[in-house]
């Protein structure tokens, strides 16, 4: 495991690239909205980010020595170890840990991934004996994967695979051993090097479409803060300790306030008819947009969700699930997305409210849940 919470980069120090760091903190708040995909070509700053999340993460209560990080007041999505131990009757001993980030090393195998079980023992000894893998590591926290394009498909499935079925069982000679993963799984891939087969890429709940910014003044700035940084790491992560403290308290508060945000029946339904109206294939997206609009209602302080949240989780949720309509470059892709999207909330008729909900304004076409603001 890296360790990349001393001297890295700062999350809200990262000038523009507003999607992709929405994307990675809703994908925080709620781990099932299904990981985010960054694609950009070199230098946007795709791992920078993934790596400052660290940072940002919240600490999480785990059963002390538990190789899994096991939440103790979480009976039902106890490892097998802590089961036993909880079964017995004892009381599990706790501690407070930051919520790690865990890098999957380049060319790892599978049994690395996902895992062994040491069968000599288990014949001889009659001992199951499980050597935790990646997926173990990551458990209650974030798995980055950079260049996932350049992984095997079949390890790309296991990852994907393991996310959504919040589980992982591995099977040796008719010895299995099965244990939780819940993880935010964050990737990023440079598409001149290979694209995902549309199959994978449907998989990521989000994804970002990222490019060097044309404003001389923000390039300007990212170079200057670039330069700060080098010259001095430690004073320059100290300018932004105040609004990385206060997004932490904003991802704090918000997964407080997840659990009681309210999707009502016309929301989903918008999410729905957008889904539909953009061509997008399955219904996965439209789980995707539904679970991404909550936690942007969440992030913003709100128990409801609102119309603005629908249309924004839809442009993180659906460009990549639009084959129908996929143009040859990427950028042209977006675009077009978005201007499918305003066309479509132009002419949605005016929404009726349900019974008991007062009519809300219109929202406007794109609206960002709001950042910290930088020093």
């Amino acid at each position: 495991m890296i360790n990349y919470r001393e001297n890295v980069f700062p999350f809200t120090a990262i000038v523009g690239q507003e999607d992709m760091k929405l994307s990675l903190l809703l994908n925080v708040l709620n781990p099932r909205i299904g990981g985010v995909l960054i694609r950009g070509h070199r230098g946007t700053a795709k791992s920078t980010a993934a790596r400052a999340l660290a940072r940002l993460l919240p600490e999480i209560e785990v059963v002390e020595g538990c190789p899994f990080h096991c939440d103790p007041m979480d009976v039902a999505q106890l490892c097998p170890l802590c089961q036993k131990r909880h079964s017995a009757g004892e009381n599990l001993p706790t501690a407070r840990h930051k919520m790690s980030v865990v890098t999957l090393p380049l060319g790892a195998s599978e049994d690395r991934v996902l895992g062994t079980i040491d069968i000599e023992k288990a014949i001889k000894k009659g001992e199951k004996r499980f050597d935790p893998g990646v997926l173990a590591d990551a458990h209650r926290g974030v798995l980055y994967v950079d260049e996932v394009n350049l992984l095997d498909d079949h390890i790309v499935d296991i990852l994907l695979d393991a996310a959504a079925m919040e589980v992982n069982t591995v099977e040796r000679e008719g010895i299995s051993f099965t244990h939780p993963t819940r993880f935010v799984l964050v990737g990023t891939m440079n598409p001149e090097e290979g694209e995902l087969r549309p199959q994978l890429l449907d998989r990521f709940g989000l994804c970002v479409n990222i490019e060097g910014d044309n404003d001389l003044s923000a390039r300007t700035q990212i170079v200057q803060r670039r330069i700060e940084y080098e010259r001095d790491p430690v004073s320059f992560i100290q300018r932004f300790t105040g609004d990385e403290a206060e997004l932490r308290r904003r991802i704090v508060e918000a997964g407080k306030l997840l659990p009681d945000v309210e999707c009502s029946e016309s929301r989903v339904s918008l999410a729905a008819q957008v889904c539909l109206d953009m061509g997008a294939d399955g219904h996965r997206a439209d789980i995707t947009v539904v679970k991404t609009a909550v936690a942007l209602a969440a992030f913003d302080g709100r128990r409801e969700v609102e119309e603005k949240d629908v249309y924004r989780a839809a442009e993180l949720a659906l460009p990549h699930r639009m084959h129908k309509r996929q143009a040859q470059e990427t950028q042209s892709k977006q675009e077009e997305f978005r201007q499918n999207l305003e066309q479509h909330q132009q002419r949605k008729p005016p929404e009726q409210p349900e019974s008991g909900e007062k009519k809300k304004t219109p929202a406007t076409n794109r609206v960002s849940a709001p950042m910290p603001r930088r020093q």
